[in-house]
Parts: C-alpha cells; structure tokens; sequence
C-alpha cells in the first residue's frame, strides 16, 4: 500500500453558518492552492456561537466555539504552518449577547490562534448589509434566523457598530488581518453571502494567506458528514463522533468540532 502523503498545511477554520455553506469547496481550494495535503480543524455549523451551546432550535446543537474539543486537537499536533479564519462573529448579537462578551470569546480565539503560530484573517461584520436594512425587513429577518428573540432593531444596529470596533482592534493588536464585506454580497438576506459572490469571497480570504488557487482546475466539492461533528446533541441527546470526519485519497483530513 502507497504511503498517504503527509499534510504540507494546516487550516484553522471558525465560523458558523456562512462558513458551513462554503466548508466543502474551500477544503479542495485550499488543498489545490497549497499543492499537497491539507490538516483541515473546523468549528462551524448554522446559528454557531463563540462562547455558548446554540444551533438549530431543538433540532441540533452544538458546543461554543471556544469551548468545543478543536483547541485540545490543536495542541496535541505537531509544528505546522497554520493558517487560521475567524469569522460570523456577529451571529452572537442576534442571540442577545453584548458586544463585550462575543468581543472576549473572539479574543481567546485569537490569542490561541497565535500560539500556534497561524496567519489568522479575520471577516468583519457585514455593517454594509445590515445599516440598510428597513425595519420590515430587520423583523422579518430576525423571526426567520433567530425566531423568539426581541431585539430591536436599533439595539442590535449599536451593538454591531460596537463589536465591528472591537473586532478592528482586537485585529490589530493580534496582527491579523481583516477583510471588509461588500456590499453586494448581501441580498435580501442581511447575514449571508449569496452564493454567486461566495468563491470571489473565499478568493480573497486565499489572497491574505498568500495561497492562490490554479485557474485551470475545476472545482471539486469535498462531501462532509453533516452530522459528523466530534461533539453535538440532537433533540437533546448528546451524541459523539471521532475525527477527522474526512479523509480524502491525497492525505487531506477534514475533522469537525
């Protein structure tokens, strides 16, 4: 049997819902972008938070980022160069949380991030999107993505320009860099990248870590189990599963926290 090659990089990867949409297809853009295997750490999911348990209604949910088993995996490794993403950080703010404390979880990310050496890139919060968002359209967004919350849309509006400050700061003082959402990435949907505008998204993400996928090839989706997550619960019923979730043929591993 051939030896599987091993891994030429690592790939920190957080985020929640706008991250799950694109997981599959960055995994193969940045094992083509780094010409060999990829170690992939992924911590995402829809209606993820940085500090606390949160996911799906009732249906599936999972474990705060900066709680779940990804930082633990991490230390267990060994030297590799990193490359690390931070991103959908505003998703705390629809679930209530003060600008302050989704600030303090995104800072332990970055502090970690930095011990392992990893060139982080941070996405900012899409203001552009939600500063022209109408109030019918505010609400409607708000019973859809995080129905039972009474956040006004006022409230939220302050809180997102605070937050944006101290992503900013927390950025600079981290030293990683940031990317600016534009604004037509958004369409009715305030928080999500529509998919057109994804891959010229995550080619800009590539560009900040100095990868750059061949033009050439075509992109090929890499299947990941949507229920493959090293800790979750569903309908209450906590359920556990070993990682990585993926192994692919060239050495590329994908696990899921």
């Amino acid at each position: 049997m051939a030896a599987v090659a091993a891994p030429v990089l690592r790939a920190v990867l957080l985020g929640a819902s706008n991250l799950q949409f694109a997981l599959s297809g960055l995994v193969d853009d940045l094992r083509r972008a780094a010409g060999g295997p990829v170690e992939v750490l992924a911590a995402c999911g829809h209606g993820r938070s940085y500090g606390t348990w949160n996911g799906l209604l009732l249906i599936r949910q999972l474990p705060g980022i900066t709680e779940c088993g990804l930082w633990s995996a991490l230390e267990r490794l060994p030297p590799l160069p990193t490359v690390a993403l931070v991103m959908d950080v505003g998703n705390d703010l629809g679930y209530g949380e003060l600008p302050e404390t989704v600030a303090g979880w995104v800072e332990t990310c970055f502090v970690r991030l930095a011990a392992q050496g990893a060139s982080t890139v941070c996405m900012l919060m899409p203001l552009v999107s939600l500063e022209k968002l109408s109030a019918f359209r505010y609400y409607a967004a708000r019973s859809i993505l995080f129905p039972g919350r009474r956040t006004s849309r006022r409230t939220l509006l302050e809180r997102a320009r605070k937050l944006d400050q101290d992503l900013r700061r927390l950025a600079r003082e981290h030293e990683a860099r940031t990317i600016e959402p534009q604004a037509s990435w958004y369409g009715i949907d305030p928080i999500h990248v529509r998919r057109r505008w994804r891959r010229s998204s995550w080619d800009l993400i590539l560009a900040q870590w100095s990868l750059h996928r061949p033009p050439s090839e075509a992109r090929t989706a890499v299947r990941l189990p949507f229920f493959g997550v090293e800790e979750m619960r569903i309908f209450g019923l906590r359920r556990r599963n070993t990682q990585p979730a993926r192994r692919l043929t060239d050495g590329t591993t994908v696990a899921l926290y």
